[in-house]
């Protein structure tokens, strides 16, 4: 059995975002290829996004802190701090409104 303090990660990861040339840092906290179901805490700094990506499976988004918003299409959702957001099975990005931490929980298709 593993234990994880995520908000812990939350606050290293927001560091490690808001001193990196990118603005953002992610680690796979579960998973990884060989496994179907993969958990990914994101943290992006205010303005910085993932552009539009296509969706590799049954995927949600927990947002841990901040504001977030997920575009597929036409239609965006906002998530705050305590959001969960179903991704939609279609392409996809997701922007950081300000100084944001989530967890993606995605199960990969076969």
């Amino acid at each position: 059995m593993q234990k994880t303090s995520l908000d812990a990660l939350v606050r290293e990861h927001l560091q490690r975002a808001a001193d990196g040339s990118t603005g953002r840092s992610a680690e796979t906290l579960h998973g990884g290829h060989e496994h179907t179901l993969r958990q990914t805490l994101i943290a992006l700094t205010a303005g910085q996004s993932l552009t539009e990506h296509e969706n590799p499976g049954e995927a949600t988004l927990m947002v841990l802190h901040g504001r977030v918003r997920l575009r597929s299409g036409g239609t965006s959702w906002d998530g705050m701090t305590g959001d969960f957001i179903v991704i939609p099975q279609a392409r996809h990005s997701l922007e950081a409104l300000e100084d944001s931490a989530a967890l993606l929980t995605v199960a990969k298709l076969p």
